[in-house]
C-alpha cells in the first residue's frame, strides 16, 4: 500500500530507513506511552525486516510516514488489519496508532496520515476504527479527537509499561461517522 496525501507518502519501511526510525522511536520522550522502544540501531534493522512480511489479520502492519518531495522519513504509522470474512469484506475493526518524530510534531502530519489511513480501510470495508492511548499523552488524545473519535471507554490501570499501571483511554469511529463528518464539512472523499 502507497498513500499519497498533499504532504505526505505512506509506504513500506526500508532498511536504509533504520537510522531514522532509532533516532525518533529511541527518543525516551517518543517511547513513553509505547510499548515498543528499539534497544539499538540493530534492534530498529530487525524490526523493520520483520516487517516486510505482508499484513496478517491481527497482525500490526506498520508504515513510513515520509515527506512527499523529499521521501524523508518523519514517522511511522501501524495499522492492526480485521480478519475478511468469506466473501472477502473486512470483519472487524482496523486498530491504528503513529508515531512522528519530535522535529516534525506539531505540524498536522500525524492528522493527514492518519486521515489517509482512515481512508484507505473504510474504503476496504472496515466499519469501525479504533485507538489506544494513555490519557497522560494529551498530544494523541487531542489528535484522535480532531479526528472526530470518540472516547469509548477508560480503563485505569489496566496495563503495566515502563515500570508503572497505566490507564488506557479507547476511541472510536465509524465508517458512515467519518462520511457524515466529511460531507458536513463540504468536502468529498
Amino acid at each position: 500500500m502507497e498513500l499519497l496525501t498533499p504532504r505526505l507518502r505512506l509506504d513500506a519501511l526500508t532498511s536504509g530507513d533504520a537510522a531514522a526510525l532509532f533516532a525518533y522511536r529511541g527518543d525516551p520522550e517518543v517511547a513513553r506511552y509505547q510499548g515498543w522502544q528499539p534497544a539499538s540501531l540493530e534492534e530498529a534493522a530487525e524490526w523493520i525486516e520483520a516487517l516486510a512480511a505482508e499484513p496478517m489479520p491481527g497482525h500490526w502492519w506498520q508504515r513510513a510516514v515520509r515527506l512527499r518531495e523529499s521521501g524523508t522519513l518523519i514517522g511511522d504509522l501501524g495499522l492492526c488489519l480485521p480478519g475478511l470474512d468469506r466473501s472477502g469484506d473486512a470483519n472487524g475493526d482496523v486498530e491504528l496508532g503513529i508515531t512522528i518524530a519530535p522535529a516534525c510534531q506539531g505540524r498536522g502530519y500525524a492528522s493527514e496520515a492518519v486521515r489517509a489511513a482512515l481512508d484507505w480501510a473504510f474504503a476496504r470495508g472496515v466499519n469501525r476504527a479504533v485507538a489506544s492511548v494513555d490519557p497522560r499523552n494529551t498530544a494523541s488524545v487531542a489528535l484522535l479527537c480532531s479526528l472526530g473519535m470518540r472516547q469509548e471507554a477508560h480503563f485505569r490501570e489496566s496495563y503495566w509499561l515502563r515500570g508503572e499501571w497505566a490507564d488506557d483511554l479507547v476511541f472510536a469511529l465509524l465508517a458512515r461517522e467519518l462520511r457524515a463528518g466529511a460531507d458536513r464539512a463540504g468536502r468529498t472523499r
